[in-house]
């Protein structure tokens, strides 16, 4: 998806500069680009059930550790 702002006459670089980065923000392309590159990928059922275990084993800890006032 192409996004052109050409300079108007007699417009100093620097509003060029902010009126192409309100058309950016405007358009949603920042968004859609940052999406697909921080997409995070989903983990294997074996490593949603290790993370399950290691929670619950934390949380176990931490209630033992209480009950002991600690």
């Amino acid at each position: 998806m192409a996004l052109e702002v050409k300079k108007q006459e007699r417009e100093t670089t620097q509003s060029l500069v902010r009126r192409f980065t309100k058309a950016i923000r405007g358009s949603g392309i920042l968004v859609r680009a940052r999406k697909i590159r921080f997409k995070e990928r989903k983990k294997s059922g074996a490593m949603q059930k290790r993370a399950a275990k290691t929670r619950d084993e934390r949380k176990k800890k931490y209630e033992a550790l209480k009950k002991m006032g600690k």
